[in-house]
């Protein structure tokens, strides 16, 4: 079994910062615009939905399995049919092409870089070191 050694290399401050900064300024817009984003799937997920109700009525010829089930004491029918599908000519699902960040989660990374940003604009140093470096690498 082959050990791993482990890596020392030293790294500008200044990139350091820079990266930082850019991850924090990555952060804030990510979370501000994720309300946008979630408004934009939430659209497009339900027209996807009717695009669906519009296949399966399209389609209904090819059911199979039909169970139905009438409730009268609301006076409602509920049909639920399989209807198999080759894949081709069914609409696609939409995707979130975005992450989620809970608030929680968001001013917790925000805090741990802004004082990663402020205690390495304080040192003198001209390098960080691979240990400080690996603190900060899950921001980068």
């Amino acid at each position: 079994m082959a050990k791993s050694k482990a890596i020392n290399v030293k790294i500008p401050t200044a990139k350091i910062i820079a990266a930082l900064e850019q991850a924090l300024n990555k952060l804030e817009l990510d979370y501000t615009s994720q309300e946008a984003n979630e408004k934009e799937y939430n659209e497009a997920y339900e027209q996807w939905r009717k695009e669906i109700i519009t296949y399966a009525m399209a389609h209904q010829h090819r059911a199979e399995n039909v169970r139905t089930s009438y409730r009268l004491w609301n006076g409602t029918l509920n049909i639920d049919y399989d209807i198999k599908t080759d894949g081709t000519d069914f609409p696609v699902e939409p995707a979130r092409n975005y992450e989620t960040i809970h608030s929680s989660t968001y001013r917790e990374m925000k805090e741990e870089i802004g004082n990663a940003i402020r205690i390495l604009k304080m040192t003198d140093e001209e390098v960080v070191s691979t240990s400080t470096y690996n603190s900060v690498a899950k921001y980068l």
